[in-house]
């Protein structure tokens, strides 16, 4: 991955970590997760918007790879144990 002009990621990149985020979070199952997980991503990028030091910026975008990497591996242990039934709506009456 290449750098930006003063070691920190490029808004290129920053834009591409917070789609692939985005795009995680649509593979759980679950409504409740899938939202939440969208809605970290979203508030979080929203907080660092105005970072400016290049330290700061550099170690925002570090715990976001983490995450995504995080968000990554727990889409797949959900969709292992994900629940026969997603909603209480879709239990049929005997």
């Amino acid at each position: 991955m290449a750098a930006g002009v003063a070691g920190g990621p490029t808004k290129a990149e920053v834009l591409s970590l917070f789609r692939s985020l985005l795009r995680t979070s649509r593979g759980f199952a679950d409504y409740n997760i899938r939202e939440y997980a969208k809605r970290r991503t979203k508030d979080g990028f929203r907080h660092n918007k105005n970072l400016s030091d290049t330290s700061s910026i550099s170690s925002a975008f570090s715990d976001a790879k983490s995450q995504l990497e995080i968000a990554k591996r727990q889409v797949v242990v959900y969709s292992l144990y994900a629940p026969k039934v997603k909603s209480v709506m879709e239990i049929k009456q005997s």
